[in-house]
């Protein structure tokens, strides 16, 4: 078997990789994929209730770069979706991120856009040294929102406590002096009317791109002659986790179908402190679909699975650069998530592979 580029994984990265060498280089590109089914971890499909279920979880289209947002627009028209996050704690719905509304309703404060800032700054710590998730959040938003929101949420979503876990995780807390009760605001946001899956579907539809499915990439390597190798997969298996395995965090997914045509008022709730699973998500809501029955999504974490979120620790770092300079010695390149051990949102890996030189 003969091709120019071999592209293991047929997930975003690969996908997107496999559209610029065949439309940009003509090259001839062979994806293999071990999956009976395109789309990695964005894989979607119609069920009987005409509902489009994330089979890996929710998966919200939203960039800042127009580039990123014109490449993916000639696959696919987009339903204008704002997604809206809220968290139940104590009882009640409060909107994530924080906002106006969230502050009032919590500290039963009467704040405006002038003042809400000033209520952080009375009940905030100031720790000498930042250096990981507790502090960090104490530092922007006290200790009662932390306790509230962040603490429980994190320990269940990483197996870990905060005071363990680096500040690269939480980052900056984004708090709105306003009442936008959006999850993102960047200029480009929504969900593939058709799914995302068909719309991986038109991205391989190419002259020079092939696919296996249901092939395991190791059992045929051998019978393949190519120039290059991409490989999407987890870099410590692609070496046979000779120097131990890369740890993740890992997320499952309960399905429940429900007689009711809504189960919770926004698609994605929260779950810091009550309940095994860190959030629940209602799938109709990304695409306002019409259905006297409805589909949630229970997710739970755990260090066991299929491996979703790398642990930025200093020590699994290093561990991947270990992989990394094998990888440079068999001159296989890795990509995506899983490839450079490095969490990405979709946006991120598409930039990612635009932004390479072929």
């Amino acid at each position: 078997m003969k091709t120019t580029i071999t592209i293991v994984g047929a997930g975003i990265a690969g996908i997107t990789l496999a559209r610029r060498y065949a439309e940009e280089q003509n090259a001839e590109v062979l994806i293999v994929e071990r999956r009976p089914y395109i789309g990695g971890y964005c894989y979607d499909y119609l069920d009987t209730n005409g509902i489009f279920i994330h089979k890996h979880g929710p998966h919200i289209f939203r960039t800042a770069n127009k580039k990123v947002y014109s490449f993916l627009s000639r696959f696919t028209e987009w339903y204008d979706y704002q997604h809206k996050v809220l968290s139940y704690v104590g009882g009640h719905y409060y909107p994530m991120p924080i906002n106006l509304d969230t502050v009032n309703l919590f500290s039963g404060g009467n704040y405006d856009s002038d003042t809400v800032m000033n209520y952080f700054e009375q009940v905030k710590t100031s720790p000498k040294v930042i250096d990981n998730v507790k502090d960090a959040v104490e530092s922007q938003v006290g200790a009662q929102f932390y306790k509230a929101f962040f603490e429980q949420y994190t320990k269940k979503q990483w197996g870990m406590d905060p005071e363990k876990l680096p500040t690269s995780i939480i980052s900056r807390i984004p708090i709105r002096t306003d009442r936008d009760n959006r999850y993102f605001t960047v200029p480009y946001q929504g969900i593939p009317v058709q799914g995302y899956t068909a719309m991986m579907q038109k991205m391989l539809e190419h002259p020079n791109i092939h696919i296996l499915l249901n092939t395991d990439y190791n059992q045929i390597k051998d019978e393949i002659l190519s120039e290059k190798v991409f490989y999407s997969g987890s870099i410590d298996e692609y070496f046979g986790y000779c120097y131990g395995k890369l740890p993740y965090r890992c997320v499952s997914f309960k399905l429940e179908e429900y007689d009711v045509e809504e189960y919770q008022p926004v698609a994605v709730v929260n779950y810091p402190n009550d309940y095994d699973y860190t959030r629940i998500s209602e799938f109709k809501h990304f695409t306002n679909n019409k259905s006297k029955k409805t589909v949630i999504a229970k997710e739970f974490s755990s260090a066991e699975g299929d491996p979703s979120y790398p642990i930025p620790l200093q020590e699994n770092q290093d561990l991947y650069e270990k992989y990394k300079k094998l990888a440079f010695e068999k001159k296989v390149s890795f990509i995506g998530r899983l490839g450079q051990y490095k969490y990405f949102s979709m946006d991120q890996i598409v930039e990612n592979i635009l932004d390479q030189k072929l």
